[in-house]
């Protein structure tokens, strides 16, 4: 890491998807270096689970769902009043969706547009708006190696809404260039988790969500003249 356990305490980061898979592994990584956290998804008993994990007096666990424009302005809102600030943004809550036309009828594949692009822009845009009202803050966009291509057939839905976001990335990043406001992207390989709905068995090791959340706190931890726009980590099992 760039900077040590020190100078990381009570930054404020708040996650989305943190209920579970690497928004989950990205609080506790996040608190264990002493950062505030706030928990913004769907099931209330497993944020409230994280909260009594975390502490209550570091960790505030807002439901809601993504897709409901309110909710991201409200999570800062109450970040910035519990907590005084918010430091960091972690744009990860997604859906997945991949296979033939055949096999995938069409509302499937736009509420995963709905979830992927447009509440994830959303984010970010609030995100943004704070940032710039406060003069600093991380956006931390999770992308996917399928942002960067696509590797086999029926998986374009699913890579076209990563797609999107490394370009959104992009744009904000150079936007928001000499603000305070840094913006990034991280590109994980096959991870395992719970969107998956099964072991992943194609490679012999995936990735933890674990590694993506070190890889997230790895980022962070640049000094603030130093941007990394983009952080791509894969499985070493993972030929792509």
């Amino acid at each position: 890491m760039f900077m040590n356990a020190e100078e990381m305490t009570d930054r404020v980061a708040l996650i989305t998807g943190a209920s579970s898979g690497i928004g989950a592994a990205t609080a506790r990584h996040l608190a264990g270096l002493g950062m505030r956290v706030t928990l913004v998804a769907r099931r209330a008993a497993r944020l409230q689970e994280m909260v009594r994990e975390l502490s209550p007096e570091r960790a505030l666990a807002i439901e809601g769902d993504i897709n409901d424009p309110h909710l991201i302005g409200q999570a800062l809102a109450s970040t910035r009043s519990v907590f005084g600030r918010c430091d960091v943004v972690i744009n990860n809550a997604a859906a997945f969706a991949v296979g033939p036309v055949a096999k995938l009828d069409a509302e499937r594949i736009c509420n995963l547009a709905r979830t992927n692009v447009e509440a994830a822009y959303r984010v970010a845009y609030e995100a943004i708006c704070f940032f710039q009202q406060q003069g600093s803050g991380d956006l931390v966009n999770l992308s996917s190696i399928s942002g960067t291509k696509v590797a086999r057939a029926g998986i374009g839905w699913y890579a076209g809404t990563k797609h999107a976001l490394e370009a959104l990335t992009e744009s904000l990043r150079m936007e928001c260039a000499d603000t305070g406001v840094r913006v990034s992207c991280v590109e994980p390989g096959m991870t395992q988790t719970e969107i998956f709905g099964e072991p992943i068995t194609s490679i012999s090791r995936p990735l933890a969500p674990e590694d993506v959340a070190a890889t997230i706190a790895f980022l962070l931890s640049a000094p603030r003249h130093v941007t990394i726009p983009r952080l791509m980590v894969l499985p070493s099992s993972q030929a792509i």
